[in-house]
């Protein structure tokens, strides 16, 4: 009976956090001298790059009676909750498809291994979400679609659709990926239409032709079908990566009613008369775009109300991420979800930049946390006319004199920081906002508690932990990333 009472709360609780409502009330067990087990990364360099000890488990320390304390004070109130966690994760572009199984740098062994480390969540850091092209993007080897003729053809029919090209690499590693972690939720993004559907007949930048947006939309449902078909059911999917960026790779111009209009008039009707229970997500873009791009459609109530509308995609390269609580702000019931940032040589510190994305993006109400390619080689490639200074989860050399050798980047170690501890449905609750210790709290649907933090100064910082009449006082860390779980 208790156990059945403790469920019902946290399922009510997810649903009002869901909605985002706070100040949830839902009696917790609090046992005296309750076991914190500690996880750190550190860092010694001033790029925040050279990990001296990833995701490490230090000794564990325990509660004791009692509040306040040194330092830090951040207090975590698991009676408050907001939006629930989707999942973390990044994508499987061509280029880190192709580097992982085709290109012959790894062994199966040796690539299902990687796989594990990235998303078994008991052997590795349980990633779970996975963002991926529709298509060529910056981060591949060459330009593509599923619908590519000669130049001066068309196809309406789109008799000449096919998913070979992700047959090889793509939906194979995506489908292993969901084997390893059944919770993982996919999000599918176009960076172009096939040339022929565009003004420009080329893949890079154009405009899609009017006439050919009934035909897009048939696009979309034929690809989701054909994943469905493989065992890989795709959960969102955008209408457009990055609209009108960038003219140097495979990309597409819109503006804002135009995207509007297709998403109302032909892709949510589409998805829906197909009876795929997919559903959209508006923007997928930086948080100073949105009110040019995003607005005119989800600012219209028809397209809120649509069963295949599942809220807002945000990047986080541009504009200031109180953006996301602004929007949250004015429709609460909109889920949000961050879908692309990614690590690079243009970031002062990467570890600093990882973790305070992961904790200001869920802060502003945000499901998720994804960064860019899984994968890039020694070069940072393979890419096609775009980010050469891209960085991904992991490295894996190809044809250097390390081929084979996989390198597990800050950032695989950042977003463990998120994803090894938090699980899907787990609840964000309360804790003390700190420009000092950086943090944020999730309750996980068992009950347990991750509090992520984080200290970016040169020296260590003592925080103490109160919750529910307990306290902790601990000692992190300079540059060093934590997740305090109990």
């Amino acid at each position: 009976m208790i156990r059945s009472g403790r469920a019902v709360r946290a399922l009510l609780a997810a649903a009002l956090a869901t909605a985002g409502l706070t100040g949830l009330s839902s009696p917790t067990a609090q046992a005296a001298g309750e076991t914190v087990h500690i996880a750190l990364t550190t860092t010694d360099d001033s790029g925040g790059r050279h990990v001296t000890r990833g995701l490490e488990a230090q000794t564990p320390i325990a509660f004791e009676a009692g509040s306040g304390g040194d330092g830090t004070s951040i207090t975590v109130d698991e009676n408050t909750g907001y939006q629930t966690f989707t999942g973390g994760g990044a994508s499987f572009t061509d280029t880190a498809a192709y580097l992982m199984k085709s290109s012959g740098a790894l062994s199966q062994a040796a690539r299902d291994a990687t796989m594990k480390k990235l998303f078994s969540p008991t052997d590795g850091i349980g990633l779970s979400f996975v963002r991926n092209p529709m298509g060529g993007s910056d981060l591949a080897r060459t330009g593509y679609t599923y619908d590519d003729i000669p130049a001066g053809q068309t196809d309406p029919s789109l008799g000449q659709f096919s998913i070979a090209h992700d047959l090889q690499d793509v939906l194979p590693l995506t489908k292993q990926a969901r084997e390893l972690n059944p919770d993982l939720t996919t999000v599918a993004s176009p960076w172009t239409a096939p040339a022929w559907m565009k003004d420009s007949g080329q893949l890079n930048g154009g405009w899609l032709k009017a006439e050919n947006y009934g035909t897009y939309a048939d696009y979309f449902v034929k690809y989701l079908k054909a994943y469905r078909d493989q065992g890989v059911p795709v959960d969102y999917v955008t209408a457009q990566n990055e609209p009108t960026c960038c003219s140097g790779y495979p990309s597409m111009s819109w503006n804002g009613s135009g995207l509007a209009y297709f998403t109302k008039n032909e892709l949510l009707p589409g998805l829906q008369s197909a009876g795929l229970s997919t559903k959209v997500l508006a923007h997928d873009w930086n948080w100073d775009t949105y009110d040019e791009y995003a607005a005119a459609t989800v600012d219209d109530a028809e397209v809120r109300d649509h069963p295949n509308f599942g809220g807002i995609a945000w990047h986080g390269y541009g504009g200031d991420v109180a953006k996301q609580s602004a929007v949250h702000d004015r429709y609460p019931a909109l889920d949000a979800f961050q879908t692309e940032h990614s690590g690079g040589t243009w970031i002062a510190d990467q570890q600093r930049e990882d973790m305070m994305n992961i904790i200001d993006y869920t802060r502003n109400w945000a499901k998720s946390v994804t960064k860019w390619s899984l994968a890039v080689d020694q070069n940072r490639g393979p890419h096609n006319g775009g980010c050469g200074t891209c960085d991904g989860l992991i490295t894996v050399h190809n044809g250097d004199g390390s081929s084979g050798q996989v390198d597990y980047n800050i950032e695989y170690y950042t977003m463990g920081h998120l994803t090894k501890f938090v699980r899907p449905g787990a609840t964000r609750i309360a804790s003390t906002a700190s420009s000092t210790v950086p943090n944020v709290a999730w309750r996980n649907p068992d009950g347990s508690k991750a509090l992520i933090a984080y200290n970016g100064s040169g020296s260590a910082q003592p925080v103490t932990v109160n919750w529910g009449g307990q306290r902790f006082t601990y000692s992190l860390p300079a540059r060093t990333s934590a997740t305090f779980t109990w």
